[in-house]
């Protein structure tokens, strides 16, 4: 069953680990026109006709032991839209977040097929200089049922209250050790991680804290291992142009104004707010579930 924005279970999960899964967030009969839309856009056709704003992998030329990654697929395709633009996941990171409400920073369509390698443990929140407040809130949806041995995202239990001092940029694709930089910052903290793999079938997925120490392993399954990702700020968040050259700065500083600081709603649209606002025409982006 889809989350509640006010099931408090979910909120005290999510403020104790810095993360709680879900057992269902999306309907069983939207995976399979998903996987589809998932092959259409790792080929590189874009139905909108708008290319996504990074595309890290595309079928005949991407390595195919890394873990395939668009960022921005909701402005490709509109059954992608669909999910992303959810009114009701937009509700529930606001809650979690204690935000007034949520807009999309950034979409991921993560795809890690069998034999592909690992993506290094970092934070979220470490690479947002760019706008303020520097916070995430991330909601995670499987695509296919997922396991430990198959290189599930794993969360570190309660990293999320680890000191947030000095973090360093991590590897992203394919480090040597996907938790080596996580397992120095508890040593740092002086803890033991205690580090938690989402299983949970097609449709499910988590909800984390963007200061969450979070990475995967290998996939040594025959299951590949398709992800949607919906990373969302606080409906207030605006540009802070001093970090324009940190993180993702660079690719998402493109879409400021001169002078002014707020985020356009054509690029960053607000998915709820308590007042009830949401940002006019979403639903025109997208197709009926």
């Amino acid at each position: 069953m889809v989350p509640s924005i006010f099931d408090p279970d979910l909120e005290a999960a999510f403020q104790d680990d810095g993360f709680v899964t879900v057992e269902r967030l999306i309907p069983d009969h939207v995976l399979s026109p998903l996987h589809e839309r998932f092959d259409r856009l790792f080929r590189g056709v874009f139905e909108t006709g708008v290319a996504p704003d990074e595309v890290n992998w595309q079928d005949g030329s991407g390595d195919p032991a890394l873990t395939r990654q668009i960022c921005n697929g909701w402005k490709a395709d509109r059954l992608v839209a669909s999910v992303i633009l959810s009114e009701h996941l937009g509700a529930v990171l606001a809650r979690l977040a204690g935000w007034p409400g949520a807009r999309i920073i950034q979409d991921n369509l993560l795809w890690k097929p069998p034999d592909a390698r690992s993506v290094g443990f970092h934070r979220d929140n470490a690479y947002l200089d760019w706008y303020r407040p520097q916070e995430m809130a991330t909601c995670w949806i499987a695509l296919d049922p997922t396991a430990a041995v198959g290189g599930t995202v794993e969360f570190a239990r309660g990293s999320h209250r680890w000191s947030t001092d000095g973090d360093p940029f991590m590897q992203f694709h394919a480090p040597v050790d996907h938790r080596g930089p996580m397992e120095a910052a508890a040593a740092a903290e002086g803890v033991a991680s205690d580090v938690v793999p989402v299983e949970v079938p097609a449709g499910g997925g988590s909800f984390h804290h963007g200061w969450t120490w979070h990475g995967s392993g290998p996939n040594r399954s025959d299951v590949h291992r398709r992800v949607l990702v919906l990373h969302c700020g606080s409906s207030e968040a605006r540009f802070h142009r001093p970090g324009f050259e940190e993180g993702t700065g660079p690719i998402y500083s493109r879409y400021a104004r001169p002078d002014v600081d707020d985020m356009d709603e054509v690029h960053f649209p607000v998915l709820w707010r308590d007042d009830g606002y949401r940002t006019p025409g979403l639903e025109s982006l997208t197709v009926q579930l």
